[in-house]
């Protein structure tokens, strides 16, 4: 065969390399976009489903539902409430008002954290704190306790940041209590979360409530006095 036929086909050849080895890099350029478009979706499921579960929950549901099934566990429950709250939102600007209340649960969230616990639900300008849910604790009504104290501190020094801002003080009250209830992911569709029911919780929700009639800051129930040692008593 004459020189030019070889020449042409080493120049297909080198062509046809060339177009094979820009489709490879399109493609595997293309694979990376799908992955890391997926990495964010996942990331942001994640972050969405975190605003109804503790993270511990999240890890245990991408292991499989299987591992945090409802049953029936020993839970310490903590009630806080802010008094007066309403009047204030009243009289604050409503952005201003979400950005306080923001502050303080943040501030809550990190006193509920350090003591082995963590905050379960948001309602208004309440919350619950649940101490032993996900695993069991025997130590969970001195956690809450401390947890009730370091709130307590918390909530001091953010008053201090409050009054900087020529803004009024907060004020709140806590109810504990320790019984058996029923956790897992309750509900169905986009209304599960992770959850505890049980009368327990209406007793920790009262005793909170009495906090007002008594004029203090924390009442804990006997349930909860039985276990706690002589640091507290």
């Amino acid at each position: 065969m004459t020189p030019w036929f070889w020449g042409i086909l080493a120049a297909l050849s080198a062509g046809g390399f060339a177009l094979a080895w820009w489709w490879c890099r399109r493609q595997v350029a293309q694979l990376e976009r799908l992955l890391a478009s997926g990495d964010e979706r996942l990331e942001r499921l994640q972050r969405a489903f975190e605003r109804f579960a503790p993270p511990d929950v999240v890890e245990r549901l991408t292991d499989g539902p299987g591992d945090i099934a409802p049953q029936r566990r020993h839970v310490t429950m903590l009630f806080a409430d802010l008094r007066g709250f309403t009047a204030l939102c009243d009289r604050l600007d409503p952005a201003l008002t979400v950005t306080v209340l923001n502050d303080y649960f943040q501030a809550m969230n990190q006193a509920v954290v350090r003591h082995h616990g963590h905050i379960n639900e948001l309602v208004g300008d309440g919350l619950l704190a649940l101490f032993g849910a996900l695993e069991p604790n025997r130590w969970q009504c001195r956690d809450a306790a401390l947890a009730a104290l370091d709130m307590r501190a918390a909530l001091a020094r953010y008053n201090d940041t409050l009054r900087a801002r020529g803004l009024p003080d907060l004020r709140f009250g806590i109810g504990i209590h320790s019984g058996e209830v029923v956790a897992g992911v309750i509900g169905t569709g986009g209304l599960s979360k992770f959850s505890v029911t049980g009368d327990p919780i209406n007793v920790a929700s009262r005793v909170e409530g009495l906090t007002r009639a008594f004029d203090v800051d924390l009442l804990i129930t006997e349930a909860v006095r039985e276990s706690l040692d002589a640091q507290f008593v």
